[in-house]
């Protein structure tokens, strides 16, 4: 009975070798070392003041190497940074567009996105209106806008998502991973967990409306939509009618009051108890309601269905293309495949134990640095404080000059 179950065994092996060797990855990069500043490309687009990348771990880290990436350094600049690969299209394909970003500045107003290129990028002319065919990822600024940016690229226009994704806003390193997938849905996953998902042509205005109203209906002249009407034989008792208003009863003229010089006196005003407001007739069910009228809908003439809205014909560069106002932000473990469950994979093995890493190094330090503050503060209230030995002493010599002062 140990036969088939080593041959099984073996099988199931073999197969998962087969499935990821069939994985596509189209572009990787994990920035291992300083060599992103020789093998990627920075703008030198004129009119911008382009900030600088290095490479670092940050302030706080699980692993001051594996950990590495390239983090932007400059305070209130534009960052444009792009790397060409071999082209590709998805096609008939899931695409999987995955990364890390730590925002340990604390960010208060920046990008954390990347874009996706087709090969007519020129990577040194890289600017903020450059066309692009995806761009994905956090972007903060302020606490009114905290969202993850979807944008698709279709027909020379840039779309945006009809939905709005929360993105993560603390100090951790996070995984962002976009799904497209070739049936023309999608999924948004944060740190592994999908936090949207729908279908593209519900959630992107890439086409139309399917239905547009019947620009020849019209609601007829005598449609009435009126739910109640004035009941016509209610009438207004004839006591309704009362001021709002009335001389107060309990106030008295003033004795000293002179109406030559003070004028003529009069009492205050009050509310009016009797007041009953304006009179309306009361409502009834008015018989000629026919309900609100719906304007009839007709197939929209210029809708027409693309089951291709999710390929892109020709991916061939990345680049981060931001401003930021307080830098500090690391980009890392970029991935671009076709895989769906490699991504997932490598997502798993970077994030938990890196977030649980930085956030323990992180607590320890604002520890060390409250201790610190509070050694500082005793040290100022110790200082402000006179000494007990100084004090006695300048209470004998008080005492002494009184004694002084007695003899004299």
């Amino acid at each position: 009975m140990r036969a088939p179950t080593k041959l099984s065994l073996c099988a199931l092996f073999c197969l998962a070798t087969a499935l990821a060797v069939s994985a596509e990855i189209y572009f990787e990069e994990n920035f291992p070392d300083d060599s992103f500043e020789s093998e990627w490309t920075y703008s030198e687009h004129p009119g911008k003041e382009f900030g600088k990348f290095v490479h670092s771990s940050g302030a706080f880290y699980n692993d001051a190497e594996a950990d590495k990436g390239i983090q932007t350094s400059q305070d209130a600049r534009f960052y444009a940074l792009s790397k060409k690969f071999a082209p590709f299209s998805n096609e008939g394909k899931d695409l999987v567009i995955q990364y890390t970003v730590k925002h340990e500045q604390n960010i208060d107003c920046g990008g954390g996105y990347v874009k996706l290129f087709n090969c007519d990028l020129e990577p040194k002319k890289m600017h903020g209106e450059t066309p692009y065919e995806i761009m994905f990822g956090p972007d903060i600024c302020g606490p009114g806008t905290k969202k993850v940016h979807v944008i698709f690229s279709y027909n020379g226009k840039n779309l945006l998502i009809n939905k709005d994704i929360r993105c993560r806003d603390d100090v951790y390193t996070h995984v962002y991973t976009l799904i497209v997938k070739s049936d023309n849905t999608y999924e948004v996953l944060i740190d592994n967990e999908k936090v949207e998902s729908g279908e593209l042509e519900a959630d992107w205005d890439f086409l139309p409306p399917k239905k547009i109203k019947d620009p020849e209906a019209k609601k007829p002249e005598d449609w009435d939509e009126k739910a109640t009407i004035d009941d016509p034989n209610d009438e207004k008792p004839e006591d309704w009618d009362k001021p709002e208003h009335i001389p107060d009863p309990a106030a008295t003229k003033p004795e000293d009051w002179d109406d030559e010089m003070d004028g003529e006196w009069e009492p205050a005003m009050i509310d009016n108890p009797d007041f009953k407001g304006e009179w309306k007739p009361k409502q009834i069910d008015n018989p000629n309601y026919k309900g609100v009228w719906v304007h009839p809908e007709i197939d929209n003439p210029e809708y027409k269905q693309d089951d291709k809205l999710y390929a892109r014909k020709e991916i061939c560069a990345l680049g981060f293309d931001l401003w930021q106002v307080k830098s500090g932000t690391i980009f890392n473990n970029v991935l671009i495949t076709d895989d769906i469950e490699v991504a997932k994979e490598k997502a798993d093995a970077i994030w938990k134990s890196r977030y649980e890493g930085e956030k323990k190094m992180k607590e320890a330090m604002d520890e060390e640095e409250r201790k610190k503050e509070e050694q500082e503060a005793k040290k100022s209230d110790d200082a402000a404080q006179p000494d007990e030995e100084d004090e006695e002493e300048d209470e004998d010599l008080a005492s002494k000059s009184e004694e002084a002062h007695d003899e004299l």
